[in-house]
Formats: structure tokens, C-alpha cells, sequence
């Protein structure tokens, strides 16, 4: 215990060092530059930082707050220059996120150079004189599999010039090159941060492209290397372990901004950007490589690379496995004439290319079970599809209607005008054979049905593919449910039984290798019945159709739609890997990557190998336990149904409240979240109508909670359900759980990090208000009560006390962001009042800008 005492002190001391110090040296430096034109910015913007934490601390309200500054401090007097240099404190503010993200990147390796370790090494080491330990890792090696999925989640704002910025920045930081870094922080200072206008998908593909051409590209090929090495050091063949997945251009659900077109673009974008890395890794090969014997073979992999990277006219082909074979040739010559000179640079660029082919990342194409709905009726109107299917087909039983479907294969023949979204799914779906024979069937091999809710679902899917051009027998593609709900994922497992059992789906499955993808989604499960339940619900539903799994003979692959924060499924993930039993099928770990997730886990590479080999260490480590769940024993599962019962009831009953949407509406920037120009994707789904919390986006949901500084997602009913425990006399058995299920205590500990982020002093003036006060102080009690009972729970004594580092990390990111959180209160304050046209233009431009500085401060706020 002293042992860990000290590791956590000495980690505290390397970040205070480390980040704090270093980030408030270059602060001041920045602070001094002469951006904007505006005298005194920099000198009047630490004054009223100090005001804010004062006005906080007194419980005043943002107007108190700010018009005492103003007066206080400066000269203006009208709404319009006071306006004006609040845009300036937000523009300097949004820059100091950025140079704290750029210190901490920096920073990086010292400050997790403990936490390395290599899992598969340690258990190889272990399995010299254990033979029965050493099949079990050639087993799981053979099967295991990371696939880390970028999605374009408007939560990340940074464009590439800025990206670029930051790099630069980090690697100056990290060698402390003052000039260099005064150079940089003008640079940053006069670089505009955001689009003027909304971005398409293919510009969102884009901006995401960056992190796959600067960073996975090396990362991923540098932890595989380090793969197979370990693995030829006890003579096991190397496997394929990481793989790359994409959605912008793909993602269709909720989003009518995506067209087929867009999934053709970024299809070819990711492919030339690809062999644009292959080619600048081969014009340094090329200079090395300077010896006879190996010319032809040079020059024909280098007109084959230039060609595919800079000829846009060309017709694209799945050529990676005859680049392969040149490689392999030039690797060969070497070995035999050249004693092995460079050969290494050969095998790195043979590594790369199997690892992304021609396609980089896989697309994945995803749309909502209704739209899918909706088309296969259109096509069982249209010739010769018409005569297949009894005309009161909607209105058969679930059973009726997977008895009704044929499996014949068809051509949809429609003259007339078509919606829009039947259109774009026809097409798109041809569209995928053609991009498979271009880049490789790996390019698009996955439909994802979102809000999957029955089993025809997925066949009817299948059906469509058929009258679209597509062959039962080469029928490439694997079929993913996405279970979302509390009420969907409870059936999720009986819906697998059924296509299990259906022998056309059988059949398809074992043509795939009987390999099964499920999708789970947090956001709107969390959204739907709160923290607690959420992740009971997941972590039920997972052993449910794991044991479905089993019975049947299928590999079970769970692909997780985790957004940043721990409301979203966030958090610490690879501790949720690694806490699993043997009854959650693991052998495949694949989740999603979105907004801040990217920058702060993978915006580099140093950071991007680290998070990939935890999450690779967690998958070993589990697969390998023997352990089964604690979590599943009629006791400790019991306990769980209980609280989450509890959880639940908590907080349906709180969005039942009638101001529950008025609140967010009223207090929050929900209604201004669509002006924003971060995203292609509507902030909700039928959004020509009214405001329903239904068709609100779980992002939306948790992003406008985080601006208010209350993360209600993120805890709320947690500290009901415990007090319930504790009156019950189930206390004991609380804390045994907590002290012996790895699962139950990362779901606390991601708790109190979202608890972490939440500051209700700011808002608690509006106790005080008449509408709303009794509301507020619901939420803040259960704040409070949360807070009360997960300190008991842990044994700690602050929220966060086992994680220092990441604790001064957030204090300090929250500091340096509170005058955003308070001018936004202002703006939207004004905004209640009698205000002109061109004020209303003003204070609402004055909240949107806050929300950026807000959200990547956080990091995984939203």
C-alpha cells in the first residue's frame, strides 16, 4: 500500500513539474504576445480569471460578475465593446487549451513511463516451462484482434492546420526550444481555429485523415512490428492483431448530408492517402537501396506507388498483394547479395502494406433499421420483386415475415422519382461491390443496422443486398446489429438466436468464417436509462449473447460505440477490457474513437502506441484469465439488478420531470448547438420538428449537461441507488463488490472522473431562481449524495484521489476554462432579455465560440 502511495506522489510530482510548471512559464510568455490589436488583453485576461473564481466562490450570478469587472477594470461601458473584448478573452483562452494540451502531450512518456508493461511478453515468459499455458497463447494470438474505429462525432474541432501546429509545439515543448515555441504561440495566435461554414462529410473524412496519415499509420505498424518480434522470440508465427476502421463518409444514420457520393470520395481519399505514405516511406527506402541487383524491382514498385498516389485518373485496383511481391523480391536480394543492408526499412514497408492494403481503414456503412424498413418495402413494390410477397406483408407476425422472405436473387427496376434516403441506400449498397473490387474486400465489408429491434431487420437487409446486385455466393459482407436501448439490448441475445438458427443466415455466417459482429452503443443507452443501467444493461446483454454465441459454434466479435466520457462509455476503457470474465466473449476487442478521444488518446504517436498496447494488454490479460465473473453470482448479481433498478427509476423519473428539457433548453446552448459549424450531422433526428427529447442526439444530450458544468449523465441516480443499499444492511456486500469485481470498480472510478468535471458553485445562483430553482437543487442533492456514497464506497477521501495526475490535470483545465462556462451563462442570460436583432446575433455568436473551449478542455466532456 506505502508501495502505491508513493508510485501515485511521484506521478503528482512529474505532472506538477512536468506540465504545470512548464505551462504556466509559456503561458506567460503568451499572455505578452500582441494578438488581436486589442491593448491589454493579455494583462486584463489573468484579472478577470481571478474574478470569476472569486464570483464563483460568492455565488454570484455571471452578469454580477461581469459587469463588476468591467467596471471595475476597464473603460467600456457599452454592450458592444464589452462583447468585443469577451471575444477576445475566449479567442486567447481557447489558444491556452491548446498550448496545456501541447505541454501534456509533451510530457507524455514521463509521466506513464510506470504504467508500461507487455502483457503478452510477461505471459510468454511464463509459458517457457508451462506447455498447457502455451497453447492457450497460440489459441488466443491466432484469434485475437483490435480494431480501433474513427467516427467524425462533432467533438473534435481542431482543423489540420491547427493539428499541425500542435505537433509542432509538443516536439519544441519537448526540448524546451524557447524561440521555437515563440515562433509557434504567434503561429497559433493568428491560425483561425474553426470553419466558417458547416463541414461535409468528405471535409470531415478529411480533417480525420490527418490522425491516420500522422499517427496510426506509424503507430499501428510500430506496435505490430513489436508483435511479431515477441512472438519470433518463442518461434510463433506473426499474426495481423490492429486493425483501422472509419465512418465519415459511411455513417448515414440521422445524418441526410451523406450520399453515395461521399462514400465514393473518402473511399478513394483514404486509398491515395495511403500510397502517398507508402510512397514518401519508399522514396527514403529507395535512398538507401542503392545497390545492383535490385533496380528493376525498385524502379516497378516506385512507378506503382507514384501512379496510385498522385494520378487521380486512374482506374484504382486491389494491387497490395503485388506490391508485396516486389517487396518481398527486393527484401530477398538483399538477404542473399547484400548481407541483410536495409532489409529491415523493406520489412517495415511489407508490414504497412499488409496491414492496410489499399484501403488504409475499413468503411463501415451504417443506417437506422427504420430507413432500411422503408426501402425494402419500396422494393417489394417495384417489379419483379412485387410477385414475391403477399400484399399484407407489414402486417404479418415477426415469425410470418422471416418465412416470407425468398433470398432470390433480383434487380430492382423503378422508373418513378424515390426518396432520397431509399435512393441512397440502393446505391449504396451497389456501390460497396465496386469499392471492395477497387481497394480490397477488407475496404467496405460492414453494414451496421442501428436500432436494430428484430431479426428481419438484418435479413430484410440481406435481401436488399441480393436485389442490388450482389451474389449469394460472394455475398462479401458482414451484417452488424446495433443494440442501443435499455428494451433493445435486453432481447438482443433472443434476436441472434433467431438468425443463428435461420439457415440462409447460417450459411452466410459460415461462408465469413462464422465470425459474428454485434454492436452495443453507451451514448444512447445512457441517454435512455442513466449510468448505472446502461452499463448493467451492456455488461448483461454481452453475457447473453456470448453464451448465444457458444451454443452455436460463433466467434464472437463485440464492437463498442463508446463515446469520450464515461456518460458516453467513456473513461478509462482498457480497464473495462481487462475486468472481463471468461462469459463475455473477448478475443476481439473493437470500439469506437470520437471527438476529444482522438486528440488526447491518439493524437500523437507516442500516446497512440501507448493506449493501443493497454488496450491490447487488457485483451491478453483477460483471455487468458481463467476467473470467472464475480459479478455473476446469483448474490453479487442480485445486488446489481437492485441498484441498477434503482439507478434507473432515479433518473427515468428525473427526465420525466416536465422542466427536465425546458431546463437544458433554458440554461444550456442545446438550442444554439445546430449553429454550430463542427459537424455535417443534424444535433437531432426529425430536425424539421419540434424539440422531443427522443430524437435528441446522445451527444447533444451530454454535450449541453457538460456546458452547464453538471455531467448529469454521468452520475445521476448512482448515489440514490447506493443510499438504498446502505438502508437495506447490504452495505458490506456493496463493498466487497467494489473491492473484488474489476468491472463494478471501473464503472466507479469513471464515475467520480465525470463527477471530477463538474462544478455546481457555478450554477448556484440558480437555486435561487423561481421556475427553476427546485429543479436545480434536485440535481445538485443527488450531486451531492453521488458524491457522499462513492467516497464511503472507495475509501477515499476526494473524488479521484487514486488518480492524482489526471485529478491536477482536470483541476487545471477547469480553471483555465471557467471564464468560458461564465461568459456563456451571460450570453445566454442576455439572450432572456429585450435585446435587438443585431445584440441577439451577438450573444448568441458570444455562447456558440465558448462551446469549443469548453468541450476540448474537457477532453472526453462530451
Amino acid at each position: 500500500m506505502m508501495q502505491k502511495q508513493r508510485a501515485k506522489g511521484q506521478k503528482e510530482s512529474v505532472f506538477n513539474n512536468e506540465v504545470v510548471s512548464r505551462f504556466e512559464l509559456y503561458n506567460s510568455l503568451f499572455l505578452t504576445l500582441p494578438f488581436y490589436k486589442i491593448k491589454d488583453t493579455g494583462t486584463l485576461l489573468p484579472l478577470f480569471i481571478k474574478y470569476c473564481e472569486e464570483g464563483v466562490t460568492n455565488h454570484e450570478t455571471p452578469e454580477m460578475i461581469i459587469n463588476s469587472f468591467f467596471s471595475k477594470y476597464t473603460q467600456l461601458h457599452t454592450k458592444k465593446d464589452i462583447i468585443d473584448l469577451l471575444f477576445r478573452f475566449i479567442q486567447y483562452i481557447e489558444r491556452q487549451v491548446v498550448l496545456f494540451d501541447a505541454v501534456e502531450d509533451a510530457s507524455f512518456n514521463k509521466l506513464n513511463a510506470d504504467d508500461e508493461e507487455n502483457a503478452l511478453l510477461s505471459y510468454l515468459k511464463k509459458g517457457v516451462d508451462n506447455h498447457l499455458l502455451t497453447d492457450k497463447i497460440d489459441k488466443l494470438i491466432e484469434d485475437f484482434s483490435l480494431r480501433l474505429v474513427l467516427t467524425a462525432h462533432p467533438t473534435q474541432f481542431y482543423p489540420g492546420s491547427v493539428l499541425s501546429i500542435i505537433t509542432d509545439l509538443t516536439t519544441a515543448i519537448k526540448t524546451n526550444e524557447i524561440s521555437t515555441i515563440h515562433l509557434l504561440l504567434q503561429q497559433l495566435g493568428k491560425t483561425p481555429f474553426f470553419n466558417k461554414k458547416s463541414p461535409t462529410p468528405v471535409d470531415e473524412a478529411l480533417s480525420l485523415a490527418w490522425y491516420l496519415e500522422n499517427v496510426f499509420y506509424f503507430a499501428a505498424a510500430n506496435i505490430q512490428s513489436g508483435i511479431d518480434k515477441t512472438l519470433a522470440e518463442y518461434s510463433i508465427a506473426p499474426k495481423k492483431i490492429v486493425e483501422l476502421g472509419f465512418w465519415p463518409g459511411g455513417d448515414r444514420d440521422g445524418n441526410p448530408n451523406v450520399h453515395t457520393d461521399s462514400t465514393i470520395q473518402v473511399s478513394k481519399m483514404l486509398r491515395q492517402i495511403l500510397f502517398r505514405c507508402y510512397y514518401r516511406d519508399f522514396k527514403n527506402l529507395k535512398r538507401r537501396i542503392t545497390f545492383r541487383g535490385v533496380e528493376d524491382a525498385v524502379s516497378t514498385v516506385h512507378d506503382i506507388l507514384y501512379k496510385n498516389a498522385f494520378n487521380p485518373n486512374m482506374d484504382p485496383e486491389n494491387i497490395s498483394e503485388d506490391v508485396i511481391k516486389h517487396l518481398l523480391d527486393i527484401k530477398g536480394t538483399l538477404l542473399k547479395d547484400h548481407d541483410g543492408l536495409f532489409a529491415d526499412l523493406v520489412s517495415d514497408l511489407i508490414r504497412k502494406v499488409e496491414l492496410y492494403g489499399c484501403h488504409f481503414a475499413s468503411l463501415d456503412i451504417r443506417q437506422d433499421s427504420r430507413v432500411l424498413r422503408d426501402v425494402h418495402a419500396f422494393c417489394r413494390q417495384s417489379k419483379p420483386i412485387i410477385s414475391l410477397f403477399p400484399e399484407n406483408y407489414d402486417e404479418l407476425s415477426e415469425q410470418d415475415k422471416i418465412s416470407a422472405l425468398s433470398f432470390k436473387s433480383a434487380r430492382v427496376i423503378y422508373s418513378e422519382k424515390v426518396d432520397s434516403l431509399i435512393e441512397d441506400t440502393l446505391l449504396t449498397i451497389a456501390e460497396m461491390k465496386q469499392i471492395q473490387d477497387s481497394n480490397g474486400n477488407l475496404a467496405c465489408h460492414r453494414f451496421i443496422i442501428s436500432n436494430c429491434q428484430q431479426a428481419s431487420d438484418i435479413l430484410q437487409l440481406m435481401e436488399l443486398f441480393l436485389w442490388n446486385g450482389w451474389e449469394e455466393d460472394n455475398l462479401t459482407i458482414d451484417f452488424v446489429p446495433l443494440f442501443e436501448t435499455v428494451h433493445d439490448l435486453a432481447g438482443a441475445a433472443k434476436i441472434m438466436e433467431t438468425l443463428y438458427l435461420h439457415p440462409f443466415y447460417k450459411k452466410h455466417l459460415e461462408s465469413r468464417g462464422n465470425k459474428q459482429d454485434i454492436m452495443l452503443g453507451f451514448s444512447d443507452s445512457t441517454k435512455d436509462g442513466g449510468y448505472l443501467m446502461a452499463n448493467w444493461s451492456i455488461f448483461n446483454a454481452k453475457v447473453a449473447l456470448t453464451e448465444t454465441a457458444n451454443k452455436h459454434n460463433i466467434q464472437l466479435a463485440f464492437f463498442d460505440g463508446r463515446g469520450g466520457p464515461p456518460s458516453r462509455g467513456g473513461g478509462k476503457t482498457h480497464r473495462f477490457y481487462a475486468s472481463m470474465g471468461k462469459e463475455i466473449a473477448n478475443k476481439n476487442i473493437q470500439l469506437t474513437i470520437q471527438g476529444q478521444t482522438i486528440s488526447s488518446q491518439y493524437g500523437s504517436i507516442d500516446s497512440a502506441e501507448f493506449n493501443i498496447e493497454q488496450l491490447i494488454n487488457a485483451g491478453i490479460s483477460a483471455g487468458i484469465r481463467e476467473k470467472h465473473n464475480i459479478l455473476l453470482d446469483p448474490m453479487h448479481k442480485r445486488l446489481l439488478d437492485e441498484m441498477a433498478d434503482d439507478s434507473f427509476e432515479s433518473f427515468v423519473a428525473l427526465r420525466k420531470h416536465p422542466l427536465f428539457l425546458s431546463y437544458l433548453e433554458r440554461f444550456s446552448p442545446l438550442t444554439l448547438l445546430s449553429k454550430i459549424t463542427i459537424s455535417s450531422r443534424p444535433v437531432k433526428r426529425n430536425s424539421g420538428e419540434a424539440l422531443k427529447l427522443e430524437d435528441l442526439r446522445a451527444i447533444s444530450f451530454v454535450t449541453s449537461w457538460s456546458q452547464l458544468k453538471q455531467n448529469i449523465p454521468g452520475f445521476y441516480g448512482v448515489g440514490t441507488a447506493l443510499k438504498n443499499q446502505e438502508l437495506k444492511g447490504n452495505w458490506d456486500k456493496v463493498v466487497e463488490t467494489y473491492n473484488e469485481s474489476g468491472y463494478f470498480k471501473t464503472i466507479v472510478e469513471n464515475c467520480m472522473m465525470s463527477m471530477s468535471k463538474a462544478d455546481f458553485a457555478i450554477t448556484a445562483h440558480f437555486a435561487n431562481d423561481k421556475d427553476y430553482g427546485a429543479f436545480w437543487t434536485v440535481l445538485f442533492n443527488e450531486f451531492e449524495l453521488s458524491k457522499q456514497m462513492l467516497l464511503k464506497l472507495s475509501g477515499q477521501t476526494t473524488l479521484m484521489e487514486n488518480y492524482p495526475a489526471e485529478k491536477r490535470s482536470i483541476a487545471v483545465r477547469e480553471k483555465i476554462v471557467l471564464p468560458l462556462v461564465l461568459i456563456q451563462h451571460f450570453a445566454l442570460e442576455q439572450l432572456q432579455g429585450d435585446v435587438s436583432e443585431q445584440e441577439q446575433q451577438s450573444l448568441e455568436k458570444l455562447a456558440i465560440r465558448t462551446v469549443y473551449g469548453i468541450v476540448n478542455a474537457g477532453r472526453n466532456l462530451a
